[in-house]
């Protein structure tokens, strides 16, 4: 058996002369050029096929039949990608004649082999007129060296085009070792880890570092707690309660959570809040009630939105931090931009809007989605929908219709994806560029009666999290439909969760029994982490 037939490997899918062909162009590619030499040698397979060689060296000494030649003798291309490469090699040949002045051999290469080539006819028309071109003006003859700069920029384009195995395309090797270590990190049910992976071992993450204990209980509502949010930076945490409070916790350099302000002045109780893209400011509000604004260091009341003539349900930042996004529980007022000191910059009123329930803007600050008591989502393009606001119109980019009541929404850290609660016990995760024409379907979790808040976590926003009416946190890897961690410890419903974006082994839940739990890895897996720092 020679190498070309020798299969190597465990599972015995491996062709030998092919692994050893493209450990030689990473070799090349590497700048091991001595070694790839000598392995070529040794083996007798090399970074080129046979007839990629010819052709290089055709094109090199502009020998242009050999070149139509070679190319017509490779097996296996396509009609277009023949005429492709053909019309590339004839391109060449037709400058390096027109440079030289060989008028009559550029007009027969025109005539007899460009114009049959099955290509497009406005391609042939351009080449023709470079031919005119060179007649009527003035035309500049190219050196040797940038003939020759030509001549390889043709050997790089054929290289782009033509298959394999003619040609093995760049840094393949490179490539499939990536692929393998995609495919672990897909594998991998708890990944959450930012490090560069060995390629020593096989990569696998254990729960040992997934928050699945709790390692703090906060007490200090004298309530219900219905939201609870990390800042951007992972340095504060934000809890709203049916006690008319808002309290706004630092996140400690060793993970525990110390409250810093108790925020008072709401005249109901606060069911949402918001953090600045830049964490100095926070937003507060309820069902039927206004939006306060509040500095974070200070911990002082900045700017109170709205009143009795507009009751706001939600807000959102804009990327900026400059300006807000305020949905109301009254249809007939629908949804206002403000800026810091409230003043109004647009709004989207008059269009019949049902009630808003939960809106938020995407990182890139490009749409503003929103979720309606009609079962709808909805996504505007805020940079491109201006103008028609300040006319009392939009212009909607994507509407996705649920069968069933939708309580919540979240979006992911990179603003690609949307996950929705409904009250069917599912979560849905749609794209926000909308090319799903299904959702990604989770379920496990309890939700018939209450607004039950999810959020994406961990690594790359791999992870979701979500509240549920049994008093359990349940987590679930995106890519699978079932729950791979069920929290127990809360005494009530658990109605909001909130995955720290700089610490992902860190979880915030928020549960009827009054209290907040900060969920972390189990504590014989924390005494380990601490053992091995000492």
């Amino acid at each position: 058996m020679d190498n070309s037939e020798k299969i190597i490997g465990s599972k015995g899918l491996i062709k030998k002369h092919e692994l050893i062909r493209i450990i030689v162009q990473c070799l090349y590619s590497l700048g091991y050029k001595k070694s790839a030499i000598c392995l070529e040698t040794e083996s007798c397979i090399y970074d080129k096929s046979p007839e990629f060689e010819s052709l290089e060296s055709h094109i090199l000494n502009a020998r242009w039949n050999e070149c139509i030649d070679s190319i017509d003798k490779i097996n296996g291309l396509t009609h277009e990608t023949r005429a492709s490469a053909l019309f590339l090699v004839l391109e060449q040949c037709l400058l390096e004649f027109l440079n030289s002045r060989h008028i009559s051999l550029a007009l027969d290469v025109l005539r007899e082999k460009v114009a049959v080539l099955p290509i497009e006819k406005e391609d042939v028309r351009k080449l023709s007129y470079s031919l005119l071109s060179v007649k009527e003006l003035e035309f500049s003859c190219m050196d040797h060296d940038v003939v020759h700069g030509l001549r390889n920029r043709l050997i790089s384009q054929l290289e782009k085009m033509l298959p394999p195995p003619i040609i093995l395309p760049e840094r393949r090797l490179e490539y499939l070792v990536e692929m393998a270590i995609c495919a672990q990190i897909d594998g991998c049910l708890y990944h959450s880890s930012s490090d560069m992976i060995s390629l020593y071992r096989d990569h696998f993450c254990n729960r040992d570092q997934f928050p699945t204990e709790t390692i703090q209980i906060l007490t200090d509502h004298r309530d219900e707690v219905w939201f609870v949010q990390f800042s951007n930076n992972g340095e504060y945490l934000a809890s709203s309660s049916s006690d008319w409070t808002a309290i706004i916790w630092k996140v400690q350099d060793h993970n525990e959570v110390t409250q810093k302000h108790v925020l008072n002045g709401h005249k109901s109780p606060i069911s949402y809040v918001a953090w600045s893209p830049d964490d100095t400011m926070l937003l507060t509000c309820g069902n039927m009630e206004v939006v306060k604004l509040w500095d974070v260091e200070t911990g002082i009341c900045k700017h109170t939105f709205g009143g009795d003539s507009f009751m706001v349900s939600s807000c959102a930042w804009f990327p900026d931090s400059k300006s807000i996004f305020c949905g109301s529980s009254d249809p007939k007022k629908g949804i206002y931009e403000w800026d810091c000191d409230g003043k109004e910059i647009r709004s989207w009123k008059g269009m019949r809007m049902p009630k808003i329930l939960d809106l938020g803007v995407t990182p890139d600050g490009e749409n503003l989605i929103s979720i309606f008591s009609d079962k709808e989502i909805r996504i505007w393009n805020v940079s491109t929908s201006a103008e028609s606001a300040k006319h009392g119109s939009t212009s909607l980019e994507r509407v996705i219709s649920e069968e069933h009541c939708i309580t919540s929404l979240s979006i992911s850290g990179d603003g690609k994806f949307l996950i929705v609660n409904l009250n069917s016990q599912e979560i849905h995760m749609w794209d926000v560029a909308g090319k799903w024409s299904e959702p990604l379907q989770y379920k496990g979790h309890m939700q018939q009666n209450y607004v039950i808040r999810s959020c994406f976590g961990g690594l790359n926003s791999m992870f979701i999290a979500s509240g549920s009416e049994d008093a359990k946190v349940y987590i679930w890897n995106r890519r699978f439909p079932t729950p791979i961690e069920v929290l127990s410890g809360h005494g009530k419903t658990v109605n909001c969760v909130s995955w720290n974006p700089k610490r992902p082994q860190m979880l915030a839940s928020a549960s009827d029994d009054h209290t907040l739990r900060i969920w972390g890895p189990s504590r014989q897996s924390r005494q380990k982490r601490e053992s091995f720092s000492e």
